[in-house]
């Protein structure tokens, strides 16, 4: 995932945003509405927290003995724990290129991504940041979370859930689902969303698939609250 440097032009209800003179960065604040365990919206304002990559909603991890639990869904109630009744501040650092915002966040002085890295309930993305390598060094050494047994990053079962998607497709190597709701809204649906084996596509309506999320974003299409 490619991201750019851009300033921020979206205009939010429900939070307050305060834009740098001098670069491409914003002061977001107000109260979150949980996606997943490393996105929320506040106001019209997607935010994907800087520095760390969540276990996907519908993703479950190995545990001690031998078992499975919902790593994702954890991840995300926690964060929901974290910031429920409060004002979340966050500081944007960059857009990415499906429109979010990436941004540090913190919930009565808290770092959200410190926490949830630390707790075990995120990986450090290396990728692009190096800014919580220490805390996910801790959380490994003591077998916390994600880290009590070997198990697929996130980034890892992304890719696994696309290439299966990908093969089944009926536009080939396209596998982004473009649903139109009964209220007429446009969601993309990735391999890896909550509802993307129960959505079914119908193109004689106007639906679609998609090859990559900037072609779905670029149609009119938004994704899908559990994205």
């Amino acid at each position: 995932m490619r991201r750019f440097l851009t300033c921020i032009a979206a205009v939010a209800v429900g939070a307050s945003i305060g834009l740098s003179a001098t670069a491409a960065r914003a002061e977001i604040s107000g109260p979150a509405d949980i996606k997943d365990g490393d996105t929320f919206d506040i106001g019209l304002v997607r935010i994907r927290l800087h520095g760390i990559d969540a276990p996907e909603l519908a993703q479950t991890c190995a545990t001690r003995r031998g078992g499975e639990w919902n790593c994702g869904s954890q991840a995300a109630d926690r964060l929901a724990n974290l910031t429920a009744g409060k004002t979340v501040t966050c500081e944007g650092r960059e857009r990415d290129a499906y429109g979010r915002i990436i941004a540090v966040c913190r919930a009565d002085g808290i770092d959200l991504g410190e926490t949830l890295v630390a707790e075990g309930l995120a990986w450090a993305y290396l990728e692009y940041s190096d800014d919580y390598i220490e805390g996910e060094a801790r959380a490994r050494a003591a077998g916390t979370g994600i880290w009590q047994q070997q198990t697929m990053t996130a980034w890892e079962y992304r890719d696994n859930r696309w290439a299966r998607a990908a093969g089944e497709s009926p536009r080939a190597g396209c596998p982004i689902k473009g649903n139109i709701s009964a209220g007429g809204d446009r969601i993309y649906h990735t391999p890896w969303s909550k509802y993307y084996g129960r959505t079914r596509i119908d193109t004689s309506k106007g639906e679609a698939w998609f090859c990559d999320e900037n072609e779905a974003v670029a149609a009119g299409w938004r994704a899908s609250g559990g994205h």
